[in-house]
């Protein structure tokens, strides 16, 4: 049975495992967020190419979130130390920051997530650096369509199963492996909040989608086997095969009719080529 309560100014806004329900001023403050998450993805494009180091990108995505008011979440989160999360290549997600070097050929998830009026805007993007592999541009391309494919599945009367089938299909039909280890979650003035968005699944199932629902779709896509291992750091998730992986996330709000993506690029730079 899953719970459901509605957002008001009185309710209690930490984690209860109910699934809750806002809004249109949350919804506001989410696209106000949201597109801070946007811009500063946007931000970085022209510096996403061979010799800059993902500490450079790290150092670019602070000053901007908190130059234009905001904070980044993962600053200081359980203990975490970066403004962003930079993943190259094999690194299927929560990748850190260091003084490596981006150089041709690599494909890179950037991982943002601006806290701005107190709600939180979480986004990610991969970046292709130099002269990309057509292997590796088709696993961008696939995972992108993964994602927008999940988003045409969350409108009220849906399930979250009908997000994750939408997405396993589309994968698996490229014979390529979805991550189950990590997976969307429920957003608002909590970083991590009910439910767990899984990106598989069987239509029909799971939690029902109802209007001021809002979470993040964010499907992690191989291009072989879905095992992933963490690395020693306590935060790396890398595939067990070495395999390429892929990831964008959107931000969205469940409506009366559909739902609202607050983490669309101002810029057109949704997606690959920039």
């Amino acid at each position: 049975m899953t719970d459901y309560v509605t957002v008001t100014a009185d309710a209690p806004t930490g984690r209860t495992g109910a699934i809750k329900l806002y809004g249109r001023d949350a919804f506001d403050g989410m696209h106000a967020a949201g597109k801070l998450a946007a811009e500063t993805l946007d931000m970085i494009v022209p510096h996403m190419v061979p010799g800059t180091s993902t500490a450079e990108i790290d150092d670019m995505v602070r000053r901007f979130i908190v130059e234009r008011g905001g904070i980044p979440a993962t600053l200081g989160y359980r203990g975490y130390t970066h403004s962003s999360c930079i993943s190259l290549n094999h690194v299927v997600c929560h990748g850190i920051p260091s003084e490596k070097t981006l150089k041709s050929g690599d494909i890179v998830n950037v991982d943002v997530t601006p806290i701005l009026g107190g709600w939180h805007g979480d986004s990610s993007r991969m970046y292709l650096i130099g002269d990309v592999p057509i292997k590796a541009k088709r696993l961008v391309e696939v995972t992108y369509e993964c994602l927008m494919l999940g988003i045409e599945q969350a409108k009220p009367g849906n399930h979250l199963g009908d997000i994750g089938h939408a997405i396993q299909r589309h994968a698996e039909k490229h014979r390529y492996g979805i991550v189950r280890d990590f997976c969307g979650h429920g957003l608002g003035q909590l970083f991590h909040d009910a439910p767990e968005v899984v990106h598989v699944g069987k239509p029909g199932t799971g939690p029902e989608l109802k209007p001021g629902m809002i979470f993040t779709i964010e499907p992690m896509i191989n291009t072989g086997r879905a095992d992933v291992k963490l690395l020693d750091d306590g935060w790396t998730a890398v595939t067990r095969d070495r395999s390429l992986s892929a990831q964008f996330e959107h931000s969205i709000g469940i409506t009366e009719t559909g739902c609202e993506i607050f983490t669309l690029s101002p810029g057109g730079f949704d997606k690959p080529p920039y």
